[in-house]
């Protein structure tokens, strides 16, 4: 069974730091696709960073780029998302997917691939 556990997130000012952790068993962790995604209230659940350990893939969405950093330890099973210069629409909760057979995310990070989902972290940015 696959099972995602996130955690890291907080309260933070803007121009801060968080960095995200998902833990992650149940399954082979270079099969996967391994994704951060994000939703506030009312709004669509959107990709915020993916990766695909097996081709080497990552997909950032255009509003983290060069701010975030996602990252994975296979001997860990663990995937990160660093995140710095936090601004207020960063608020959100964070969730932690992943799916297989892996795909390759340079140019998206489609939601709907993902299947398996974790319970989420708060995120929230005060201006």
């Amino acid at each position: 069974e696959v099972q995602l556990v996130e955690s890291g997130g907080g309260l933070v000012q803007t121009g801060g730091s968080l960095r995200l952790s998902c833990a992650t068993s149940g399954f082979i962790f270079d099969e996967y696709t391994i994704g951060w995604f994000r939703q506030v209230p009312g709004k669509e659940r959107e990709a915020v960073s993916c990766i695909t350990r097996r081709d080497g893939s990552t997909y950032y969405a255009d509003s983290v780029k060069g701010r975030f950093t996602i990252s994975s330890d296979n001997a860990k099973k663990m995937v990160y998302l660093q995140m710095n210069s936090l601004k207020p629409e960063d608020t959100a909760v964070y969730y932690c997917a992943a799916d297989t057979p892996w795909i390759t995310v340079k140019a998206f990070c489609p939601v709907n691939f993902f299947e398996s989902w974790g319970q989420g972290t708060q995120v929230t940015v005060s201006s």
